[in-house]
C-alpha cells in the first residue's frame, strides 16, 4: 500500500479529518480534501490521487454520486463511496457510476484497509485488460497488416513477435484466447473472431466455435476430430465447420 494517494470529499470537518487521520496512520498519503462535489472534480483533475473517498451526501449543488461520474468518466480514477444511506434508492443510483466499493458509516480502520487494497488491486487489473485491447488492436488494424507472416503478442508486458507459421492452434477459453506454438503458449484477453481477422484467413480456418487452426499443420482428420503434427493434439471439429474445412484441403 505504499505510495498510494488518497483524495478524500466529506463535507463534515470532523470525520474529514478523522479519515485522514486513519489514512495516514494505514501508511495511504492524503494528497488533498474537499467539502463540494465541485471542488471534488477539481482536485481529482490537479491532483491525480490513485483513488477518491467520497462522501455521497455533500454540501453545494452537486452529491458525491454526480461527482463521482464525472471523474471516473474523464479520469478513470477509481472511486469508493462513503455513506451512512443504505436505502435501495441510494444504492442504486450509487451503482451506475460503477464505484470500486461503498463503507457505510460508522466504519473501521479495517474497512476503509480492505476497501482500498481491493479497489486499487481491480483497477489495476481493468488498466492491464484495456492496454492488452489496445496493443493488439494497434498492431493489426487492416487486411495489409494480416498478410504480414509474423504477428506481436504481448506476454509479460513484452510485444513477442510470433512467426504465423509456427503457430498450431488457438483456443478459446472464456474471455481469453490461448495461442498454441510448438513450444510456447501465450494467453490474451481476445476473442475468436477477432483473432479470425488477425490471423487472416489463407493460412488459418475456424473448425470449432472454440478453435482455430493453422491448416499446413493438420495431420490427419477422423470426423469429428482431426489430428496436428508433431504434437499430435486432437481438435473437434463443430458440425458447421466441416464443410468449409473440407473444402479448404486438397483431397485425392
Amino acid at each position: 500500500m505504499s505510495g498510494i494517494k488518497v483524495l478524500v470529499i466529506e463535507d463534515e470537518s470532523i470525520v474529514s479529518k478523522d479519515i485522514q487521520n486513519s489514512l495516514k496512520k494505514l501508511g495511504y498519503i492524503v494528497v488533498g480534501s474537499a467539502a463540494t462535489g465541485e471542488r471534488a472534480i477539481e482536485l481529482a483533475d490537479e491532483l491525480k490521487p490513485d483513488i477518491v473517498l467520497m462522501d455521497i451526501m455533500l454540501k453545494g449543488e452537486m452529491n458525491g454520486i454526480e461527482a463521482a461520474d464525472i471523474i471516473r468518466k474523464n479520469l478513470r480514477i477509481p472511486i469508493i463511496f462513503l455513506t451512512a444511506y443504505t436505502d435501495d434508492a441510494t444504492l442504486s443510483k450509487a451503482k451506475i457510476t460503477e464505484p470500486f466499493g461503498y463503507i457505510i458509516k460508522p466504519f473501521k480502520e479495517i474497512d476503509l484497509h480492505t476497501n482500498i487494497e481491493m479497489a486499487i488491486y481491480k483497477h489495476s487489473k481493468e488498466i492491464e485488460v484495456l492496454k492488452e485491447i489496445d496493443s493488439l488492436h494497434s498492431i493489426v488494424e487492416n487486411k495489409e497488416v494480416n498478410n504480414l507472416d509474423s504477428i506481436f503478442i504481448k506476454a509479460n508486458s513484452k510485444l513477442i513477435k510470433v512467426n504465423k507459421t509456427n503457430i498450431y492452434y488457438i483456443e478459446a477459453l472464456k474471455d481469453y484466447v490461448v495461442i498454441h506454438t510448438k513450444d510456447t503458449r501465450y494467453t490474451i484477453h481476445s476473442t475468436m473472431k477477432d483473432i479470425e481477422i488477425k490471423m487472416g484467413l489463407d493460412d488459418f480456418i475456424r473448425v470449432h466455435r472454440s478453435f482455430i487452426v493453422r491448416l499446413d499443420k493438420i495431420a490427419s482428420i477422423d470426423f469429428p476430430n482431426l489430428f496436428l503434427e508433431d504434437e499430435k493434439k486432437m481438435i473437434p471439429i463443430g458440425g458447421s465447420y466441416r464443410d468449409e474445412l473440407t473444402s479448404r484441403i486438397n483431397t485425392i
